[in-house]
C-alpha cells in the first residue's frame, strides 16, 4: 500500500493536474484507490465508456489503437484522464503485460470531488485549456503550406 506522499508524488506527474498544489493533490490522492491488476487484463477498451482514471505504479502495460500497438513515451504511465471530464469514448485499448499496482479514480468521485473543490476544478481547466491550445497550436503548425501550394487529390 503506497503512502500518502508516494500518491501525490505520482499525481503531480499528470499534466491534467500540474497546476494543483500539494494540498489538492492530497485531496485527489483521496478518491483514488490501489488497485492490483493481473497480467493480461484491460483496463480500457477503444469506444467503450471511460468511467475510470488509471495511474501505473508498477508493472508493464500495452497501448492499442485500432489493433496497432502504440509506443508508451518514458512517463507516460497514466490512461483515462479524459474520461474524468467528458463522456467521450475510450481512444484506445489498454491491456497490463505483467502485473500490475495502480491509482485509479472513477468519473464520480472525481466529479464528486470536482463539486466540492471549485479551485481544483478551475486549474484543472486552466490545465486542460493549455493542453488543447498546446494541440491546436502544433495543428496549425503542422498544416502550415506555402502559398500557392495544393492539398487537393486528383
Amino acid at each position: 500500500m503506497l503512502k500518502k506522499n508516494a500518491k501525490i508524488e505520482k499525481l503531480k506527474q499528470v499534466p491534467l493536474f500540474s497546476e494543483c498544489s500539494s494540498a489538492e493533490l492530497a485531496r485527489i490522492a483521496s478518491v483514488a484507490d490501489e488497485i492490483s491488476f493481473r497480467a493480461g487484463r484491460t483496463l480500457m477498451k477503444e469506444g467503450a465508456p471511460g468511467r475510470e482514471f488509471v495511474v501505473v505504479l508498477e508493472g508493464t502495460v500495452e497501448v492499442r489503437k485500432r489493433g496497432r500497438k502504440v509506443p508508451i513515451k518514458g512517463g507516460d504511465d497514466f490512461f483515462g484522464e479524459m474520461a474524468l471530464l467528458t463522456d467521450a469514448p475510450r481512444n484506445a485499448t489498454v491491456t497490463t503485460t505483467s502485473e500490475v499496482q495502480a491509482l485509479v479514480v472513477t468519473d464520480r468521485a472525481f466529479r464528486r470531488l470536482l463539486d466540492d473543490s471549485p479551485q481544483i476544478h478551475r486549474k484543472i481547466l486552466a490545465a486542460l485549456a493549455a493542453r488543447i491550445d498546446d494541440t491546436a497550436g502544433a495543428a496549425r503548425h503542422r498544416s502550415w503550406l506555402p502559398l500557392g501550394t495544393c492539398t487537393r487529390e486528383r
